[in-house]
């Protein structure tokens, strides 16, 4: 594509997450918007299930319909991860949504832009992570970081603005 338009393509991984000391490992699914970076969905998990997806999807499609974002026709870029070729995740997506499915040609590590947020997200929260003893807790804890990372964290791609300014200087409000 020559030009991609806000929330023309997003992106999604499964990562995991260290939590307990160290001692207990979940799972992130975030979803990425191409151009404008934004965090408009994630679920936390402890393994990588089509619930865990369906969950994030969920919450980025409130977050797009919030924005007055179309779902239909958006691209959804990930691997091909049993969960993202299953039956209720293609279902949800293709069928009910009309969003697009994207595959990388070379595999799983073709992925770089969501491979690019989770290890800045893991490595800039990892200490918090780190301190949740709980799977609540430690959703909770993303759900800060996630917040504080789509209203007040700035990315140089941006022109140095957070990415709720950056989508809001695109002409598209979040509805109250």
């Amino acid at each position: 594509m020559d030009r991609i338009e806000l929330f023309q393509v997003v992106y999604t991984d499964f990562t995991e997450i260290s939590y307990a000391n160290g001692c207990r490992k979940a799972v992130l699914m975030p979803i990425i918007g191409h151009t404008s970076k934004l965090a408009c969905g994630w679920a936390v998990g402890k393994t990588g299930t089509t619930e865990v997806a369906l969950r994030a999807w969920r919450r980025a499609r409130e977050t797009l319909s919030g924005f007055g974002i179309p779902r239909s026709g958006m691209i959804m870029h990930h691997d091909r991860d049993p969960v993202y070729t299953g039956y209720r995740w293609t279902s949800r997506l293709l069928l009910k949504d009309e969003v697009r499915v994207s595959y990388p040609l070379g595999g799983a590590k073709d992925n770089p832009e969501m491979e690019s947020f989770n290890g800045r997200f893991k490595t800039e929260g990892d200490s918090l992570f780190c301190e949740a003893q709980t799977l609540a807790e430690l959703a909770s804890m993303v759900e800060k970081r996630m917040a504080y990372y789509n209203a007040t964290r700035r990315h140089s791609s941006l022109n140095h603005v957070a990415f709720l300014t950056f989508v809001k200087s695109m002409g598209v409000a979040a509805e109250s």
